[in-house]
């Protein structure tokens, strides 16, 4: 029995969900929204002056985002200006307070208050898909790397690093004592999850059975950690980086230390809004895309973090954003590295393109921790929620070289901190050859 307490999610987010169902349960007009349907659209328009922009159905989008560093592709395409260009001049990037929140939101779509479209944990979609009964497109891989695994100060003497068997013995005593220690993620199923499943397990300790896993919302995790509620978590920036800042714990690792150039966030829309609106999408995407250019490059840094810091989007010291977003990080256990590898990446590396070879480690991955039926179809899910093709219709009428374009869907085999491979072709052998899982 998994020891997620879906019961309590840390600081009210259940409630927050539910709040937000009653606050969008109407349409505009006031009637009640009977489906989670877009609106009707009206003809395709050229609304923009740039030659390569298409005539959208709709100049209208909602967009949702957590104040999470790789949300910034989204916000940047509001505010630079990027969106307006091919002719989405009336989008909306709204702040969600958690992931539950985004994903109701999503499932009651614009017409009934909510959002057509997101910034987005990546194997989300799926699991709306699948568990929800909406139908999601992921659209666009919006970055590579920039998550951490936080621990208490506490744990400094017992050098917690990337090998996380230095706090089986620690984690093993606290389940004696009957006070496990608790890991908080953002999400069941979801990329913070994952990793912090994935680097348990990988040193010995069962995410299901020694430590108890806590759903906390991202910006929620410092103030978490600073009271004692989680004594380690997985999570992105800028709250890893916040947390050293503030003197209250370090970053153990970053998870492009688990596994290099790892998928993190996708941007997702409605799939019945990409049907309803193929020119608005591509011009979405276009935006996007030029933003993930735009923020990728070393002399936009500075600025991308002064606005993504602001109160609308993540009220934090920009302080707290631009080290890391330099590649420059400081772990707050007296390491310290310049320049270093695992940074986040936007565009460089592919990051932008979403690989269904990577799509099909997240559900494998889920299906190994029972968020997904063992006997999921996962080629056809993948096939069926990923729309890579768009992304390169997208792409090209960007301008995008081809080099720039991946030729193959999938990446190959893949290869993590622990020696294990991942072979997209074969993932039961993969899911096979794991000592600890829930299936």
């Amino acid at each position: 029995m998994t020891n997620i307490n879906r019961r309590k999610f840390i600081i009210t987010t259940g409630a927050a969900a539910a709040a937000s169902i009653l606050a969008h349960g109407c349409t505009s007009d006031g009637t009640a929204s009977t489906n989670g349907e877009s609106p009707a659209v009206a003809p395709a328009a050229n609304v923009s002056t740039v030659a390569n922009a298409p005539k959208v159905e709709t100049t209208k989008a909602k967009l949702g985002f957590i104040p999470l560093t790789d949300a910034a592709p989204l916000i940047i395409a509001k505010e630079k200006g990027f969106f307006a260009k091919y002719g989405m001049t009336d989008v909306e990037v709204i702040k969600q307070t958690s992931w539950p929140v985004t994903r109701d939101n999503l499932k009651i779509g614009s017409a009934g208050g909510g959002i057509d479209g997101a910034h987005i944990l990546s194997p989300m979609p799926y699991l709306m898909t699948v568990n929800d009964k909406v139908p999601m497109s992921i659209l666009a891989r919006l970055n590579l790397n920039g998550q951490g695994i936080s621990v208490a100060d506490k744990f400094k003497d017992l050098q917690v690093r990337l090998q996380s068997k230095a706090l089986k013995e620690t984690a093993t005593k606290a389940k004696a004592d009957k006070k496990s220690l608790k890991a908080g993620m953002t999400f069941p199923g979801g990329t913070h999850d994952l990793w912090m499943r994935y680097w348990l397990a990988a040193g010995g300790i069962n995410p299901d059975q020694d430590v108890i896993l806590e759903p906390v919302p991202p910006p929620q995790m410092v103030a978490n950690m600073k009271v004692g509620t989680v004594d380690t978590f997985c999570v992105g920036e800028p709250w890893n980086s916040q947390l050293v800042n503030q003197k209250i714990g370090y970053s153990a690792l970053v998870t492009g230390e688990l596994w290099n150039n790892h998928p993190e966030k996708a941007f997702t829309m409605r799939q019945d809004w990409v049907e309803q609106n193929p020119n608005a999408t591509q011009a979405l995407l276009m935006a996007i895309l030029e933003a993930q250019q735009w923020c990728d490059k070393a002399e936009n840094k500075e600025e991308m973090c002064k606005i993504c810091s602001g109160r609308k989007y993540f009220n934090v010291a920009v302080a707290d954003i631009l080290g890391r977003s330099q590649g420059n990080i400081d772990y707050g256990d007296g390491r310290t590295e310049q320049n270093f590898p695992y940074r986040m990446k936007f565009w460089a590396d592919n990051a932008s393109y979403p690989y269904k070879s990577h799509d099909i480690w997240f559900l494998t991955e889920d299906i190994r921790w029972g968020y997904l039926p063992k006997d999921t179809k996962v080629k056809e899910l993948v096939d069926q929620v990923n729309k890579e093709n768009l992304w390169k219709q997208a792409a090209k009428a960007l301008g995008v070289p081809d080099t720039e374009i991946p030729q193959s869907t999938s990446r190959g085999i893949e290869t993590f901190f622990d020696g294990v491979k991942f072979n997209p072709q074969k993932p039961e052998e993969y899911l096979n050859s794991l000592k600890i899982k829930k299936v």
